[in-house]
């Protein structure tokens, strides 16, 4: 590539590539070491991966700004431990810049190399420091395996798009079963997507404004025989255009939830036919947005639901 095709390529836009990067489904693992004083010292990580069989490496990459970088640069062994589904708790705690001692309450003993190795883990790996490299705003950290162990049967706990899949898949079984009544559905999309609207009539830019209006546009092209993937693909784009708008991550995260439900109930549950109906219900949620009105696009989200279930 030549240098000017090289200056004329578009930057890499960070908050897109870890939008992109969590669709590929991770495991969750708390790393833990001890520090120069000889205390336990650990955090969350869903960036280890095996690297070799022969010798046995993994690795794992630790951000430049952590607080723990220097105890772990300086360590010479790490501790992997693979957390389980119902181990999300922990994956938080770890998480958490806020906890001082990430320890105090989680069930832990020495493994065999004197390393915090965490009670009732999927698996853990105890390593020696093999090779360290910087890596951009990270440091990658090569393992020798040279102790092991397996634990409890549990399923593993899954990092997917932003959030736990554990949810995701707990809310797909209770929609595939019927246990979410639409009542329940109905008020958590009117109270989760009218919080996100008012938020987008102050927060959302102009190229926002118009995502919406082209997801609106999107369901009403929709001719009358459209497959089903395209009708779901087009509603999940309408709802997930008016999270975008919010700009709130929390929300954000709950919306990939909604998003879920929305999939299954229009894959098993609910027919699936046109419904020029709902179209102008949609337009006054988009023109209430362009007016930065959310009272105004909310009210038009409630009235687009309770449409929805009458016939």
């Amino acid at each position: 590539m030549s240098a000017a095709a090289e200056l004329a390529r578009p930057a890499i836009e960070p908050t897109q590539l870890r939008q992109l990067l969590g669709c590929f489904p991770t495991g969750v693992a708390v790393i833990t070491t001890r520090d120069a004083e000889g205390r336990p010292a650990g955090l969350t990580c869903n960036s280890f991966s095996s690297v070799s069989l022969q010798p046995p490496l993994v690795l794992f990459s630790l951000r430049n700004a952590s607080r723990l970088l220097g105890a772990f640069t300086a360590a010479e062994s790490f501790a992997i431990n693979i957390l389980s589904e119902r181990q999300d708790t922990l994956s938080s705690r770890f998480a958490s810049s806020r906890i001082e001692d990430k320890f105090e309450g989680v069930a832990w003993h020495a493994g065999a190399m004197g390393l915090p190795v965490i009670d009732d883990c999927l698996a853990s790996f105890e390593c020696s420091v093999y090779a360290c490299h910087a890596a951009g705003d990270h440091t990658v950290f090569i393992g020798e395996v040279r102790h092991m162990g397996g634990g409890c049967g549990d399923q593993a706990l899954v990092f997917y798009k932003g959030a736990y899949m554990m949810l995701a898949e707990s809310l797909r079984k209770l929609v595939v079963q019927g246990k979410l009544g639409d009542a329940d559905i109905d008020e958590a999309y009117r109270t989760l997507y009218g919080t996100l609207l008012r938020l987008g009539a102050q927060r959302a830019s102009d190229a926002e404004l118009q995502a919406v209006d082209a997801a609106v546009a999107a369901i009403e092209q929709h001719p009358d025989d459209a497959p089903l993937a395209d009708r779901i693909a087009s509603a999940s784009g309408f709802f997930a255009a008016i999270a975008a708008a919010g700009h709130n991550e929390a929300l954000n995260l709950m919306a990939q939830t909604m998003s879920t439900v929305l999939r299954e109930r229009m894959t098993h549950v609910l027919p699936v036919r046109p419904r020029p109906d709902l179209f102008p219900l949609r337009r006054e949620i988009a023109h209430a947005l362009r007016r930065r009105d959310g009272d105004a696009a909310a009210r038009a989200l409630d009235a687009l639901i309770t449409q929805l279930r009458r016939a």
